[in-house]
């Protein structure tokens, strides 16, 4: 089985597509534009930063293991639903598929 996912929790600077070409399973993309829509306190040069690196705290850090959503993660999630939007995000995250598929990954679709 393989275990697949899209990560935005380090931050976003290219959109992609990430498909099965074979096996029976679905593909997962983030293709919205989120550094023109970047809030602004998040903003870096080629991308949108995560709020960890720019506020290091915590809340987004989730350095004690037990977090959940800020508004920032949900701006990720909003913008891109399979994506990791913050560490314990597992559960609408990680997709499987069976073991052996082929995949197409494409950048800027």
């Amino acid at each position: 089985m393989d275990f697949i996912d899209i990560s935005l929790v380090d931050g976003f600077n290219v959109p992609m597509d990430f498909s099965p070409t074979s096996g029976d399973c679905r593909g997962i993309r983030c293709s919205a534009d989120i550094n023109g829509q970047c809030p602004a306190e998040l903003r870096a040069p080629g991308g949108c930063n995560n709020p960890c690196t720019v506020f290091k705290t915590d809340e987004y850090c989730c350095t004690s293991g037990s977090c959940g959503p800020t508004n920032y993660s949900m701006f990720f999630k909003n913008n891109c639903p399979d994506a990791y939007s913050y560490p314990k995000d597992d559960a609408t995250s990680t997709f499987t598929c069976p073991g052996g598929t082929n995949y197409r990954v494409v950048f800027c679709p």
